[in-house]
Order: C-alpha cells, then structure tokens, then sequence
C-alpha cells in the first residue's frame, strides 16, 4: 500500500506561481513513477506531469510544459509540482498518484491516489 497526501493548493491570481507537495508513506516498490493529475469541474481527469522516482526523468502535459516543473526530494519521500504563470485554466483538482502499470499519461495506469488539494486561479 501507498499513502499520499498532498498540500500547497489555493487561490492565486493569473499569472502567480504556487508549489504543491506530495508526502508519500508505504511500499516503495509502488512508486517507481509519480505523477500529478488534475480534474476541473465536469471534466475529465487530465496528466498534468509524472517523474520517474529513482531516475528523475519528468514528463509534462502539453498544457502546461514549459510553465509546471515536477521534481522529488527522496529524503522526504516527497514529490512537488511547481506551478508558474498560473492561468485560470488551470483551475481545477489538484491529486497526486502512484503508477501501477501501463502509460504514465493514463489516470488508469495509477494504483494509489491521495486526497487532491484544490487550486484556483483568477483572473
């Protein structure tokens, strides 16, 4: 099993930056890639960004590419989306996964969730 717990979700103006987090707990060989999702009210659920835990290889959405970087402290056992040139576009749910099997880029190929922290951006 694998715990997560994210935080660092809110309201910001377009434009602004905000830094989420993701506490992992549990069995490590459960999350070899990380990845952050988002889902925004009556939408589908949507790859925002994965990182390979050991090998720090990241990949990114095409939406926000360029703008969100993920990254992970192992010491921490903590995985982060820093999220810049916010738009209010990228209002949504913010959840945290650990990828089971199958593409990074799919919500299906992740085994374990953590709760979602809500970001908002206005304009």
């Amino acid at each position: 099993q694998v715990q997560l717990v994210e935080s660092g979700g809110g309201s910001v103006q377009a434009g602004d930056s905000l830094r989420l987090s993701c506490a992992a707990s549990g069995r490590t060989s459960s999350r070899n890639v990380m990845g952050w999702f988002r889902q925004a009210p009556g939408k589908e659920r949507e790859f925002v960004a994965a990182i390979n835990w050991w090998a720090g290889s990241a990949y990114y959405g095409d939406l926000v590419k360029g703008r969100f970087t993920i990254s992970r402290d192992n010491t921490k056992n903590t995985v982060y989306l820093q999220m810049n040139g916010l738009k209010p576009e990228d209002t949504a749910i913010y959840y945290c996964a650990a990828h089971g099997s199958g593409n990074y880029y799919v919500a299906f190929s992740y085994a374990y969730w953590g709760q979602g922290t809500q970001v908002t951006v206005s304009s």
